[in-house]
C-alpha cells in the first residue's frame, strides 16, 4: 500500500501536471514532453551512482550565511539525505522541498541530516529558503559539478532553452553561468561511512522518489 506521505506528495505533483495541461497550449506541452523523452533516451538514469557506491565528498556554500558545508562534517553527525533540485523556478522541486520540510523533524528523530543542493547562485538559494520557510541547509553547486560526480547532470537542449526563455525562466541568470547545465531531480542517502544507501533520479522531472522509501533507507 502506498504511504500517506507519498500519496500526498505525488498527488500534488500530478495536480501541477494536470493544471499545466489545462492551461498551456498543446504545442508548448509537446516541447517539454519531447525533451523528457529525449533525455530518457540518453540512458542518463542508468548512469547515476547506485546503491553501494561510495559518494563523492563535497564542500559547498550554504545559502544563508555562505559558510562552507563539508560532507565529512555532516557524516560525522549521522547519515545524510541529499536532495538535488533544479531551481526555485521549478514548481515540482519546490513542492518536493516543502514535503521534506514537513518530514524534517522525522529525519532528525532518526539521527540523520537533510540537505538540498542546486546549481543556483547562493543569493537565489537564499530566496528559496526565505520564500518557502526551509530550515535545512540549501547548498550551491556552481556549474552542477557535484551533481556531475553523482552522474545526474545534463545540458538543457536548445529547444528547451528557447522554451524557458519564452516563459521568463532565465537559468543562466539564476545559476550565474551560461552552461545551461542542470541536475536531474535526485535523492541519495549516504551512510556515515560514505556509502550510498538509497539512490533515485528520474529524467521526467514530474516524478519524484517516495519520501517514505528514502526514510526507510535510514
Amino acid at each position: 500500500m502506498p504511504s500517506p506521505v507519498t500519496s500526498r506528495l505525488q498527488d500534488q505533483l500530478d495536480t501541477i501536471t494536470a493544471q499545466t495541461r489545462d492551461l498551456v497550449q498543446p504545442e508548448r506541452l509537446a516541447v517539454t514532453d519531447n525533451a523528457v523523452q529525449e533525455l530518457l533516451a540518453t540512458g542518463i538514469e542508468s548512469r547515476i551512482l547506485p546503491v553501494g557506491a561510495q559518494a563523492p565528498e563535497f564542500a559547498l556554500p550554504d545559502a544563508i550565511n555562505g559558510k562552507i558545508i563539508r560532507s565529512s562534517d555532516l557524516l560525522a553527525v549521522g547519515p545524510v539525505i541529499v536532495n538535488f533540485f533544479r531551481g526555485r523556478w521549478c514548481p515540482y522541486c519546490m513542492t518536493e522541498l516543502e514535503a521534506w520540510q514537513k518530514l524534517y523533524p522525522t529525519v532528525r528523530e532518526r539521527g540523520a541530516l537533510l540537505i538540498a543542493v542546486s546549481p543556483q547562485l547562493p543569493r537565489q538559494n537564499d530566496f528559496t529558503v526565505q520564500q518557502h520557510g526551509l530550515t535545512f541547509p540549501i547548498l550551491s553547486d556552481a556549474g552542477a559539478q557535484l551533481a556531475d560526480k553523482f552522474g545526474i547532470t545534463y545540458t538543457v537542449p536548445e529547444v528547451m532553452q528557447r522554451h524557458y526563455r519564452s516563459i521568463l525562466v532565465n537559468i543562466p541568470f539564476v545559476n550565474g553561468d551560461q552552461s545551461w547545465r542542470l541536475p536531474l531531480p535526485a535523492t541519495f542517502v549516504i551512510s556515515r561511512s560514505g556509502q550510498i544507501l538509497f539512490s533515485e533520479a528520474h529524467a521526467d522531472h514530474r516524478v519524484r522518489p517516495d519520501p517514505m522509501d528514502v526514510l526507510a533507507a535510514l
